[in-house]
């Protein structure tokens, strides 16, 4: 059995595997450049996919509660989500060059340089989280209005909008500290973070969105400032931990200042990750817009099928982000071998976790939807999209460990070419084929989800076997 040089592994009675769970949730030290492939799989992805379901659940809290106000509260959840699909696009792209540096530095053993690119990606992030939120609180009628809202949805939504608009770094900043934590191996310290801010969320969306006692319902308002005040609390506790906190990455008062060409390098490698994530996301705006020609019913289907879909892709997102992590320090460390290695391994114990969940999907579908809605129009929305969605759950599975990996080698191009392929020029032209030419309706849109991603599971295969991303200096 491995163990960090700082932190030795003491003898144990316990079994191995037991033991490897309390190591990886406390967050033991642990070097991942070396020893077992597997363990260190493991040790990456418990808590990187116990972080990933945190953050699913943050969406799934929201779309239960707010089940409660109507078919129209939960369709202004789907469709102000979708315009926050641009802030999570740009949020997700910057964090993306700043794990590939922070992994490139720790596998490096430069911890100093790992610290200054985290500063230098959150002065980025708090810098564009801020021209998002005024643009946001600005336009947030006309931005539903934009995304096919009807007046019923307008007039409730435009509220929790504004909110969740100009508000958003409390989403961008969260995304970046962590992403940080992950690159550098302590994926512990980001779980907790979500932790946290999840729990403080469990608690004020009840009381924020019905009332009780002296604190009045706020409705769907309530829900946006329940969701902000969790993210935010999470993010203080995340910068004291980066300062104060063990494990691999520290931040100390010298590293608190603007280097111009750190952030000019993140930002440089961060362009094709945003790109990269706007051609995904965006691509999801479009089949809400196609959903919302049928109708308010069809859009808060959609929402809830969606909703479920990420709960269960995000823990398989978990296990892409700990490949990414392996790849990313293996090649700060010169193992070319090891990093490509760690790439099949998480593949395959993705393809089989996520197969399991999509089997358990199609047989369970209707009773999960019940628990978001009793509208029997929405419910069978949902259900349909929920059980065709699961179909395509291997293939997914597949496709998310391969795009990560390239990103942890600092290699962002090549999945924004497939992106552009298989989302935009594949995708969407069979999704609006089948849903407004063909008997399928908006079930196309969900058929066409299933295509999109087989193939880009396919072509990330070839891309990453031709191996060029083991050349790519970060």
């Amino acid at each position: 059995m491995d163990s960090s040089p700082n932190a030795p592994v003491q003898p144990s009675t316990q079994p191995s595997v037991w033991r490897d769970v309390r190591d990886a949730i406390r967050g033991a030290e642990h070097d991942y450049t070396q020893g077992p492939i597997g363990r260190a799989i493991f040790l990456l992805a418990v808590p990187m996919v116990l972080e990933m379901s945190m953050e699913s659940i943050f969406a799934v809290v929201d779309a239960w509660y707010v089940g409660r106000l109507g078919p129209a509260a939960v369709a202004t959840i789907g469709l102000t989500e979708s315009l926050m699909v641009v802030i999570y696009t740009v949020a997700m792209g910057l964090s993306i060059g700043v794990t590939a540096t922070v992994s490139r530095r720790i596998g490096e053993k430069d911890p100093d340089g790992a610290a200054r690119a985290t500063v230098q990606g959150l002065l980025l992030g708090l810098l564009l989280s801020a021209l998002l939120g005024v643009i946001g609180a600005t336009f947030a009628g006309e931005l539903l209005a934009l995304m096919g809202a009807d007046a019923s949805v307008q007039s409730i939504g435009t509220g929790f909008a504004r909110i969740s608009l100009a508000c958003n770094s409390a989403v961008f900043l969260l995304f970046l500290i962590n992403a940080a934590f992950r690159g550098a191996g302590d994926a512990a310290v980001a779980m907790r973070v979500l932790v946290l801010g999840n729990a403080i969320n469990i608690v004020l969306a009840p009381l924020l969105i019905f009332g009780v006692g002296f604190v009045p319902a706020l409705g769907l308002e309530g829900a946006a400032w329940a969701t902000v005040v969790g993210r935010a609390t999470g993010f203080v506790w995340a910068l004291w931990h980066l300062s104060t906190g063990g494990g691999n990455l520290h931040v100390h008062k010298h590293h608190v200042m603007v280097e111009p060409r750190t952030m000019l390098h993140i930002a440089t490698l961060s362009g094709w990750g945003t790109v990269q994530v706007a051609l995904s996301s965006m691509s999801w705006v479009v089949l809400v817009r196609l959903i919302s020609s049928f109708g308010g019913i069809a859009v808060a289907g959609y929402t809830i099928a969606i909703r479920v879909l990420l709960f269960a892709l995000m823990p398989a997102y978990g296990v892409g982000a700990a490949a990414a992590t392996m790849v990313g320090q293996a090649l700060g460390a010169q193992n070319t071998e090891r990093a490509e290695r760690a790439v099949w391994v998480a593949a395959r114990i993705n393809m089989l976790v996520l197969g399991l969940t999509g089997a358990l999907f199609w047989v369970f579908a209707p009773i999960i939807v019940s628990w978001f809605t009793e509208a029997p129009e929405v419910r069978l929305v949902g259900t349909n999209g929920l059980r065709t969605m699961s179909l395509g759950f291997p293939l997914y599975a597949l496709g998310m460990v391969l795009e990560q990996s390239f990103n942890g080698a600092g290699d962002t191009r090549t999945p924004s070419w497939m992106n552009f392929v298989v989302f935009w020029l594949f995708q969407l032209p069979v999704a609006w084929y089948l849903s407004q030419h063909t008997t399928l309706g908006y079930r196309g849109v969900f058929t066409a989800v299933v295509m999109a991603y087989t193939a880009l599971a396919l072509v990330s295969a070839f891309f990453f076997r031709r191996g060029t991303w083991k050349n790519k200096q970060v």
